[in-house]
């Protein structure tokens, strides 16, 4: 099923089985949601029909290997979704909570960060308001691109425009608010070694994906020239194997690890990433620009992982009916998640309201000018 937004479709899955127990899953698979329905539909008939839901780590590995090309975004995500309503049916089975799974809680909240909150033009005084009404929602700390479209390296008037899109936001907050800075993968390392000083003095709390993905030492690069100002450097989103992550972690670029649990492989698979990212004393903040049920697998993903930092969230910020396709999903209450309560997910899914919203089909582009008012219609 997929439920559609002016900027992003979320696809549902429902994985039912014969004793009447459903999981579900879900996953924002952005300008890919096509891709993503063929490849479900194929893989699901070939590993995933008339196999058991605790086989979660095998279905995992017929998946991951048994087409023999090398997985991507889609067959991870593919992956993750199936993983998830998985996991969900398991704790439903057993009556208990999935973090209760995977070794039980190691905190009592989890502590959430807005994203999408400045669907305004790019002036100072509508960034401050903007600031203001997503602390006033009850959040602790903010995340934002402030660099508009750009590219590689910005323009004397953009970079300055930019700085001071931080600038207002901050004063909007204070000093006691956290602040991270997405950089979208925009800058070569010169320019975002560039931008990090002159951000230095807002006191951000990560600057995240300062350069593309695909060369780890180009961020290597970055980071060491980032690393006097004490500013932690944060990156992952589309890295979606373990064995991407290998050259980041033995290079030691980056201090905050970010997967998508939704296109990583699910919960257990960004589990034992963030195992391994604790040998070098990394923590891990998934990315989550997915809806409700890829919220509720990471809050299960935080409970239970020591090096847990923060999680991600859009919803409180996007159009209402995306938090309507489930119920029973805590809300943010003074910048912190509750834990999850109810066995499985602890979440149902509404299906009349995917229905009622289906697929747009949009096309977000984060390299267009005004993105981030977040209607690619």
């Amino acid at each position: 099923m997929v439920l559609g937004t002016p900027w992003r479709d979320l696809t549902f899955v429902k994985v039912e089985t014969d004793e009447g127990l459903v999981g579900i899953g879900e996953a924002r698979a952005i300008n890919r949601t096509g891709t993503l329905l063929a490849y479900l539909k194929e893989a699901g008939n070939r590993y995933v029909i008339g196999r058991d839901p605790f086989d979660s780590e095998q279905i995992f590995q017929d998946m991951f290997r048994k087409d023999f090309g090398r997985a991507g975004e889609i067959v991870m995500t593919g992956i993750s979704i199936i993983e998830i309503a998985c996991w969900d049916i398991v704790g439903q089975a057993l009556g208990q909570p999935v973090y209760r799974l995977m070794g039980g809680a190691v905190r009592t909240r989890i502590k959430a960060y807005a994203n999408g909150w400045y669907k305004v033009e790019r002036t100072p005084e509508e960034f401050h308001t903007a600031a203001k009404n997503a602390v006033q929602k009850g959040y602790l700390a903010l995340k934002l691109d402030p660099f508009g479209a750009g590219f590689y390296e910005l323009d004397r008037q953009e970079k300055t425009r930019s700085i001071s899109l931080v600038e207002a936001v901050r004063d909007a907050v204070g000093p006691e608010v956290d602040i991270f800075i997405e950089m979208h993968g925009r800058f070569n390392p010169v320019t975002a070694v560039e931008i990090g000083k002159d951000l230095a003095p807002f006191n951000p709390g990560w600057l995240e994906e300062p350069v593309p993905p695909e060369n780890i030492k180009a961020l290597k690069k970055a980071s060491d020239a980032l690393a006097p100002l004490g500013i932690p450097i944060a990156t992952g989103e589309r890295l979606h194997t373990s064995f991407e992550f290998r050259e980041l972690f033995e290079l030691q670029a980056a201090d905050i690890v970010q997967p998508d649990i939704t296109h990583f492989g699910g919960i257990s698979n960004t589990r034992k990433l963030a195992n391994w990212a604790e040998a070098y004393y990394m923590l891990i903040a998934p990315h989550n620009v997915g809806g409700p049920v890829s919220t509720a697998a990471g809050l299960h993903l935080g409970a239970c992982t020591p090096n847990f930092k923060i999680m991600e969230h859009f919803n409180d910020f996007d159009d209402a009916y995306v938090k309507e396709a489930v119920t029973g999903l805590p809300e943010v209450i003074d910048g912190y998640f509750s834990l999850p309560e109810k066995p499985g997910l602890g979440i149902q899914l509404n299906e009349e309201v995917i229905r009622e919203h289906p697929g747009q089909s949009a096309h977000f582009n984060l390299f267009a000018e005004d993105w981030q008012k977040r209607d690619a219609r």
